[in-house]
């Protein structure tokens, strides 16, 4: 089966001019779900993390089930305001916005091996705040992991070129 038949393409959401691409109809058809599943375990496992960061929300969506296959903790990064331990911020551009996520200032990160796993990389701007937030707990990103990437937003332009950029689907 081609997970790539269950992407829906959402014109003008939430803006005008954007075309949203969901992925949540690959995530309710059980073999597209595995496939999608097997093959960003096939090509993480060998790069041995100690934890998946995941930006809020579909991240967590894709992050959760992958962390538990991969033995990884599981990180949520989360929007302003909704995680109640001490936090770190980080302000950044989106597509279609501006926001800032949060991430628990949780000091046994430092030194650890992260993946930052979400569903799109359009601009970048919501996985490069991720990194950052990653190096401030002073954790060592590894990869970035998307099920799908649009190459004409040109968002791997905002992450460390030293970091391998995975995607399963790159749409122009």
């Amino acid at each position: 089966m081609a997970w790539t038949q269950w992407v829906r393409e959402i014109p003008d959401f939430p803006l005008p001019g954007v075309l949203f691409r969901d992925v949540l109809p690959v995530m309710a058809n059980p073999e597209a779900w595995h496939e999608v599943l097997e093959a960003l375990e096939a090509q993480l496992r060998p790069l041995q993390p100690d934890a998946i960061f995941a930006p809020e929300a579909r991240g967590f969506l894709i992050a959760a089930p992958l962390a538990d296959r991969l033995h990884a903790g599981l990180v949520p990064v989360r929007k302003a305001g909704k995680l109640p331990a001490p936090v770190l911020q980080e302000a950044y551009s989106l597509e279609y916005g501006e926001n800032q996520l949060e991430v628990e200032d949780d000091r046994t990160l430092a030194g650890k091996r992260v993946i930052i796993v979400d569903d799109v990389l359009a601009t970048g701007g919501t996985v490069a705040a991720t990194a950052r937030l990653a190096s401030r707990l002073e954790a060592h990103v590894v990869a970035f992991a998307f099920l799908i990437e649009l190459k004409g937003l040109k968002g791997r332009q905002k992450l460390d070129a030293g970091v391998p950029v995975l995607s399963l689907l790159v749409q122009p």
